[in-house]
């Protein structure tokens, strides 16, 4: 017996019957000789962590525009966080941790520079349009490893398409993450507000910080209890009605205090611009693209291709093409 089946063994004998188990996943869609040694959810964790598009997350913005200070969330740190409440949670209900923790990994690795104001620009210059998580699923399937896409297992691919939306991820793994960004997010965006002096606690609606909790740790320890005790109870992922209410209450505070605030987000607008500045160029000049890009051109069209590239831009890497292409450059003759 190897050490892959030693673990698929182990799912069955602890996992709950609702769980997703390795040995019985729908595949991938190009089919692979199994390895000895991980199941096939611990090898899509693997590739996800080991891939190019992991690693520019850490040079993504989650919600504030190249602040200053090291303690801001960016889109790597985001996912890191819901990765862990991923992992809780699915341990709590007796559901597959590495499963969950694939889908996590990889929810946003299709998420554009300048979070999701630099979304709103591509879905509204582009004819095509544009949703991050839709782009995630084309970083996975298509775009990594020059082309040839990290061909993860059919229940990751599922739930990172359906980790936001109204479509449902067919895996209560995959439901698990829906949850756990949302409860990152806004706990996490919170946090970053108090940092930057544009919220206080006292600024949270009075019952809905009695109910989850004054504190991060308080709201992200109450939403996790409220998790796994709602899947005891019913067999599904989700939260109670009243908690259910308080967290779309504070995501609605969230809106009118921080993400519509013209202090907090007045940068925004110039992320917003160069990306719109950079789909246009290139979108005229199909020359200037790389040329695994251009390729992607030929088979999904120009306009497809021009978001992929800028997509998968860093903030700082799109504020670099932006400069080279549209500001003047000093010269001198001799």
């Amino acid at each position: 017996m190897t050490l892959r089946e030693t673990f698929e063994g182990r799912e069955h004998d602890y996992l709950s019957p609702h769980a997703a188990f390795a040995d019985q996943t729908r595949g991938r869609v190009k089919p692979e000789q199994e390895s000895d040694m991980r199941t096939c959810y611990m090898r899509d964790r693997d590739r996800v962590i080991h891939s190019k598009a992991f690693r520019r997350l850490k040079h993504k913005t989650q919600v504030f525009l190249s602040p200053e200070g090291d303690h801001y969330r960016t889109r790597l740190t985001h996912t890191l966080e819901v990765s862990q409440i991923s992992r809780t949670v699915a341990r709590g209900l007796g559901l597959n941790e590495d499963l969950t923790e694939a889908i996590a990994l990889a929810h946003d690795l299709g998420h554009t520079p300048f979070g999701h104001a630099g979304e709103k620009a591509l879905r509204a210059v582009a004819p095509c349009g544009f949703a991050h998580n839709e782009q995630s699923l084309r970083v996975i399937s298509l775009l990594e490893k020059d082309g040839a896409g990290l061909n993860l297992t059919y229940e990751v691919c599922d739930g990172v398409l359906c980790h936001t939306g109204a479509k449902k991820a067919n895996t209560l793994e995959g439901r698990i993450v829906h949850y756990a960004d949302r409860i990152a997010y806004i706990n996490h965006d919170i946090d970053d507000s108090v940092r930057a002096g544009i919220l206080t606690p006292d600024d949270l609606p009075r019952d809905v910080a009695e109910r989850l909790g004054r504190t991060h740790s308080e709201r992200i320890d109450f939403l996790v209890h409220s998790l796994v005790e709602h899947g005891q109870k019913t067999g599904q992922v989700g939260l109670s009605e009243e908690d259910e209410r308080a967290v779309d209450e504070l995501r609605a505070g969230m809106f009118d205090a921080v993400y519509r605030d013209p202090v907090a987000k007045g940068e925004e607008y110039k992320g917003m611009d160069i990306l719109r500045s950079l789909y246009e160029h290139y979108a005229e000049r199909p020359d200037e693209l790389p040329e695994e890009t251009r390729l992607v051109a030929l088979r999904d069209g120009l306009d497809r291709a021009v978001c992929d590239y800028i997509a998968g831009m860093t903030d700082r890497f799109a504020v670099a093409r932006y400069l080279d292409i549209f500001i003047p450059k000093n010269w001198n003759k001799y």
